[in-house]
Order: structure tokens, then C-alpha cells, then sequence
């Protein structure tokens, strides 16, 4: 970014952000929370699977052309560590009258780096399981809960590799 800033100023960036792809997290966001860099995420439900309506079942049928089907986090031993997170999401959103969704959303805006937020929708029916989105705010509490959570699992993770 330092290099392409010399050419021309950099207002706003568009990477992928979610509680399953936060690689931006520790070099990214802090250099555009610095330089005053618009971020807007895409993908902070991770193509649904922590939307709350994923199933095992339903990543079993999804088409052989689905790219998905090749992606790690969509396949054991990640799906069912990602299954069990999406399963939090929903706990605490069920707390708030919120879904596991508009939780993964908010967890993203929860850093302050992240100016918005893009969520895709194919239908009229998930509109209604992400609009809350908006106005929902994780308290310290809830995100404390999910990264504790996301510590544990990756702890069992690495010793069940060992």
C-alpha cells in the first residue's frame, strides 16, 4: 500500500474479512486505522458457513463445480470446528434476538479499522437473518466469548495434529 500511495492516495480498500479469514488483522487494518483508509469487508459470513444455516448435510450436496468444495474450512477437520463456532454465533445471538449472521457481521464491525461491511444475499428469505446487522453491536463480553472460543479450538486443533 505504501508503494501504490506514492502513485496515487489509497481511500478505500476491499479485502475478505471474517472470524475465518483475518489475515488482514495484524498488519492491514492497523496501517489503514493509521493512515485513515476507508476498509469495507466482504465475506464476514464466510459464503454462509457461519450464517447459521450451514449443515454438514447441505456442504455434502453442494455442487461438484462449487468452489467451496475444495476449500479447507468446508472440509474435517475444520467444518465441524466451524459448524461448532457458527452453533456460538447463534447461542449468542439467541441472547439478543439477533442470528448467528448478523452476530458474524458484528464481529467484524467490532474493529475499528472496518469501515463497513459487504454481505451477499441469493434470496428475499436472507435478507431477513442479516438486516439486523446493522444496528447490532457485539459488547466486549460476546466478543471475549468468541475469542475464547476460537483459542480453544485452535488449541485442540494443533494437539490433535501433534
Amino acid at each position: 500500500m505504501k508503494r501504490a500511495e506514492r502513485i496515487a492516495p489509497i481511500t478505500s480498500l476491499q479485502p475478505p474479512y471474517s472470524l475465518l479469514a483475518r489475515d488482514i488483522e495484524h498488519s492491514v487494518l492497523p496501517y489503514t486505522a493509521q493512515e485513515k483508509i476507508g476498509v469495507i469487508v466482504y465475506s464476514p459470513m464466510y459464503s454462509g458457513l457461519l450464517s447459521g444455516a450451514m449443515t454438514r448435510e447441505r456442504v455434502e450436496k453442494f455442487p461438484s463445480d462449487d468452489w467451496r468444495r475444495g476449500n479447507s474450512n468446508f472440509q474435517e477437520p475444520l467444518l465441524s470446528r466451524n459448524l461448532r463456532l457458527a452453533g456460538l454465533l447463534e447461542d449468542i445471538g439467541s441472547r439478543h434476538g439477533r442470528t448467528a449472521g448478523e452476530v458474524a457481521i458484528a464481529w467484524t464491525l467490532h474493529n475499528s479499522a472496518v469501515t463497513a461491511a459487504i454481505v451477499g444475499v441469493r434470496n428475499r428469505e436472507q435478507v431477513s437473518g442479516i438486516i439486523g446487522a446493522g444496528e447490532f453491536r457485539l459488547g466486549q463480553r460476546e466478543f471475549d466469548e468468541i475469542e475464547s472460543a476460537l483459542t480453544q479450538e485452535a488449541m485442540e486443533l494443533s494437539s490433535a495434529n501433534d
